[in-house]
Formats: structure tokens, C-alpha cells, sequence
């Protein structure tokens, strides 16, 4: 028995047809199988032409009813839900304490920022704190994320006092470091160390070894500090009044530079004022320790 088989693919359905042609009794037998389709032209005596082409990609997405952009819409539509269902169903009892605790923590409420609904941005959040400020959170406030203000009030810069508001009442601790960081500034001004008139390796640079004139340095104007007082502390305020002499306001973002990092690492402040009478709720003459009252000698 002499025949003859093809096999082929074809676009027009998306089947897969066999042809089986017996030329001994001149029958032509086809089976039908899933997802192909084939086209055969049979040109007498035996020799067969195959015809093959190929559906494309769009042709299958039309078949299917949905498109790229719907698919993907879909998907995001499922993860929404999955997420909304997992927030109240999985929502971790952690976080839920994070968020309760922010409602009374302005510096907690500023580090989560817009984590807080995200546990796993909460998580990374909280780590890189624990990462940067070690992981005992018992001791005494050791820093703020956020950046403290600054306000002049009538500042006279040889009669004035710098107020400072601290987020909580400071510890010994906490005044033992304030107040050498304050004494030693003013150490610094009342050598003359703030005297803008003799900046020469300010604007230098360091590549072609700058030349330093040791006799202008000496001819120049003195600036320094006259005087300043013990620094007072009530509850969570601080103060300390100052005469800067002949220093220059240079004076003044020295000191900002080391309270900005000072507040950063160390002790949180939240404000500083320049000039002012009174401040908060500051009461004067107040100085028993029972009710607050603290102070470190210069």
C-alpha cells in the first residue's frame, strides 16, 4: 500500500490536522488534533507542496478577549486588594503600636514620614535608626532627626541671652555636655579665634601648599569675647547670656554648627533664640531643683 503524509500549521483556526491519503484505494483520511492548523496541496503522481504559516501574537490576544493594558490593570486591581486585605487582617501588632506611638512622638512621627501603613518601609526605617543610634532605646534622648529652629529677637550681640529648647527636661548628663560645648566656645572667642579679618587659609587651597603670613596674623585687630554667664536650665529650657565683645558674628554660626550636630548625635533641640526677654514658660528667679532647676558653672 503506497501513501502519503503531511503535517502542517495554519492560522486560520488554530488546529492541527493530519492528512493520511492511501493512493492504492484513493482515500484521503484527516484527523483533527488541538492548537494547530495545516494546508496541504497534493500535485499528482506523489509529489506534495506544504504550505505553512504561523499565527501572530496579536492575532492570539484578539482570540483571548483581553489586552496587554487590561491584563496589567487586572493585576494591579488583585495586588491593591491582597495588600488592603493583608493590612487588615495581617496587619503586624508591632506596626500598630508604631502607629499609636506617633501620635504623641513628633520625632517618631517624622522618621516614619510616609511608611506608616507599610510595615516592611516602617521595618527598614526603624533599622536604619536602631543602625545609626545603637539599640538601647531606655537612656536618655541621644539625638533628633529633625532640624531645630532658629529666631532672632532684638539681639544685642553685647547683651542678650541665647535660649534653648530642648524636647525633654536635659539629664546630668545632658548638662555636663551642653555646657562644655557653650564653655568652650566661649574659650575659643575670648583667645580671638572668631575674627573674620584674618580668615587666609578659608578660601585656599591645599594642593600647592598655601603660604601662611604669620606677621599679618599678628598685626590684626584683636576680636574677642567679653563675658558670659553660668548656663540655667528649667524643665526643658536653657539659657545663657553673653557679651561677644569685639567677635565677629562669625561667632554665631560657629556655635550653630556645633548645636546642629550636637542636636543631631547627642541632646535634641528643638529650638534656638537669639535676644528675648523671657521665653516659654521661663520663670525668673527660680532656682530650686525640686522644681526643674539645673545649671552648669563656666
Amino acid at each position: 500500500m503506497k501513501a502519503a503524509m503531511a503535517m502542517g500549521i495554519g492560522a486560520a483556526n488554530g488546529t492541527f490536522r493530519t492528512d493520511w491519503e492511501d493512493h492504492s484505494w484513493n482515500r484521503k483520511t484527516m484527523l483533527l488534533l488541538p492548537y494547530t492548523y495545516f494546508h496541504v496541496t497534493l500535485q499528482p503522481p506523489r509529489h506534495h507542496q506544504l504550505i505553512v504559516c504561523s499565527s501572530s501574537e496579536s492575532d492570539g490576544a484578539k482570540g483571548s478577549g483581553t489586552t496587554a493594558r487590561g491584563r496589567r490593570l487586572l493585576k494591579i486591581r488583585e495586588d491593591k486588594r491582597r495588600r488592603e486585605y493583608d493590612r487588615v487582617h495581617n496587619y503586624p501588632a508591632w506596626a500598630k503600636v508604631l502607629e499609636n506611638a506617633c501620635k504623641d512622638d513628633a520625632e517618631l512621627r517624622a522618621l516614619l514620614g510616609d511608611s506608616i501603613g507599610n510595615p516592611e518601609l516602617m521595618r527598614k526605617r526603624v533599622e536604619e535608626r536602631v543602625r545609626q543610634k545603637g539599640r538601647d532605646f531606655r537612656k536618655s534622648k541621644t539625638g533628633s532627626v529633625l532640624a531645630f529652629k532658629v529666631s532672632f529677637r532684638d539681639f544685642n550681640p553685647l547683651d542678650s541671652y541665647i535660649w534653648f529648647e530642648f524636647f525633654g527636661s536635659p539629664s546630668d548628663r545632658d548638662v555636663d555636655l551642653f555646657g562644655s560645648v557653650i564653655q568652650s566656645w566661649y574659650v575659643m572667642g575670648r583667645l580671638g579665634a572668631f575674627n573674620s579679618t584674618n580668615l587666609q587659609l578659608a578660601n585656599s587651597s591645599m594642593e600647592y601648599n598655601p603660604l601662611y603670613d604669620v606677621d599679618k596674623g599678628f598685626k590684626v585687630m584683636p576680636s574677642s569675647f567679653h563675658e558670659i554667664s553660668d548656663i540655667e536650665f528649667q524643665d526643658n529650657w536653657g539659657r545663657v547670656w553673653v557679651d561677644l565683645g569685639t567677635a565677629d558674628y562669625f561667632a554665631v554660626d560657629v556655635l550653630l554648627n556645633c548645636l546642629t550636630v550636637l542636636s543631631s548625635e547627642y541632646i535634641g533641640i528643638q529650638q534656638v533664640v537669639f535676644g528675648g526677654q523671657r521665653i516659654g514658660d521661663w520663670e525668673e528667679g527660680m532656682t530650686n531643683a525640686e522644681y526643674g532647676y539645673k545649671y552648669f558653672k563656666i
